[in-house]
C-alpha cells in the first residue's frame, strides 16, 4: 500500500462587508450643468409647420388626409355658391330694374343714359354670372367625388352608382333632375352612418336644395320656349320671367352652400371643444338617498 498523498487547498481572502466605505447615492447624482449645446443645428425635431390634421403629414393614411382635402374643397366650393348667390341677386335687380324703365316708357322717354346704364348692368350680371357658373362646377364636383370616397370608407359601403355613370346620368335632360338629388341624398345618408338596407330619408335643407334645382330646370326650358315669342308684352313678360329665374337660382347656390357645408361638417370627426356640456339642473319625483349612520373616520363633526 502506498501513503496517502496531502490534498492541496487553496485559500483566498475576502474582505467582509462593511470593510470598505460605499459611495452613496447622492455623491453619484451629476449636478446639472445647463442645457445642452450642440456645434451645429440638431436635424432631428418637428417640422416648422402650422397645425394641421394628425394624419395630413406625409406618410399618413389615406382615408384621414381625404377627410382634410374635403374639408378644403368643401370650403373653397362654398365660397364659390357665395359668389354665385351675390351675382343672381345683381342680375335679378337689373331685370327688375329694367322692367321698371318699360313700364315707364309707356308714359314717356327716358333718358339715354339711365337706359344704357341698366342695360350695361343685364349685360354684365348676365355674362359674369355665366362665366362664374361654368367655373364653379369644378370644385363642386371635385368636393362631390373626394366626400363619396371618403364616405364609402367611412360606412363601410358604396353607392348605389359609380361616379362616372352619375356625371352621364346628369348630362341626359329630364334625367338630371333626379338624379343629383339621389346622388347627395345617399351621400348624406352614407355620412350620418346610417345602414345600408334603410332608405334615404333627405333632410331639410337637401329637400330645399332639390326644390330649387328642379324649379332651375324647368325655368330653363320654359324661357328657351319663352324666347320664340316676339311680340312686345311676351318681351316685357320675359324680363319678369328672368327676374324670377335669378332668384331661384340664388335661391339655388345658397342652398348649395348649405348643403355643402352640411355634409362636410358630418364628415369631419367631432370636435371635443364644441360639445355642449350637459348639466343636471333638478331631479324630479326620486326617492331621498339614505343618509350614513357612522360617520367616516376623518370627517369635520
Amino acid at each position: 500500500m502506498q501513503p496517502l498523498q496531502p490534498m492541496r487547498v487553496d485559500w483566498v481572502a475576502t474582505p467582509p462587508p462593511g470593510a470598505y466605505p460605499q459611495p452613496s447615492r447622492r455623491s453619484q447624482r451629476r449636478s446639472y450643468a445647463g442645457p445642452p449645446t450642440y456645434p451645429v443645428p440638431p436635424r432631428w425635431g418637428f417640422p416648422l409647420l402650422a397645425w394641421r390634421w394628425p394624419t395630413a403629414v406625409p406618410g399618413a393614411s389615406e382615408t384621414a388626409n381625404s377627410v382634410d382635402n374635403v374639408r378644403r374643397l368643401g370650403r373653397f366650393a362654398q365660397n364659390t355658391q357665395f359668389v354665385l348667390a351675390v351675382l343672381a341677386v345683381w342680375a335679378a335687380g337689373s331685370e327688375i330694374w329694367r322692367y321698371v324703365l318699360v313700364a315707364q316708357s309707356r308714359f314717356g322717354a327716358l333718358s339715354p343714359t339711365v337706359v344704357n346704364t341698366s342695360d350695361a348692368m343685364v349685360v354684365a350680371s348676365g355674362v359674369l354670372y355665366m362665366c362664374v357658373v361654368v367655373l364653379a362646377q369644378v370644385p363642386v364636383l371635385l368636393w362631390l367625388w373626394r366626400a363619396r370616397n371618403v364616405a364609402a370608407g367611412l360606412a363601410g359601403y358604396g353607392p348605389s352608382r359609380s361616379g362616372v355613370t352619375s356625371l352621364l346620368l346628369m348630362l341626359v335632360p329630364g334625367v338630371n333632375l333626379v338624379v343629383p338629388g339621389s346622388v347627395l341624398a345617399e351621400l348624406e345618408h352614407a355620412v350620418a352612418r346610417r345602414p345600408a338596407d334603410q332608405r334615404p330619408q333627405p333632410s331639410k335643407v337637401l329637400r330645399w336644395w332639390w326644390g330649387f334645382w328642379v324649379a332651375a330646370g324647368l325655368l330653363f326650358w320654359i324661357m328657351l320656349m319663352w324666347s320664340a315669342r316676339d311680340s312686345t308684352q311676351a318681351r316685357a313678360d320675359g324680363v319678369l320671367l328672368h327676374a324670377f329665374a335669378d332668384l331661384v337660382l340664388a335661391g339655388l347656390a345658397v342652398t348649395s352652400l348649405l348643403v355643402i357645408r352640411r355634409i362636410t361638417t358630418l364628415l369631419l370627426p367631432v370636435d371635443a371643444a364644441s360639445v355642449r356640456l350637459m348639466r343636471v339642473v333638478e331631479v324630479k319625483d326620486a326617492p331621498e338617498p339614505p343618509l350614513r349612520a357612522v360617520r367616516a373616520s376623518g370627517s369635520p363633526r
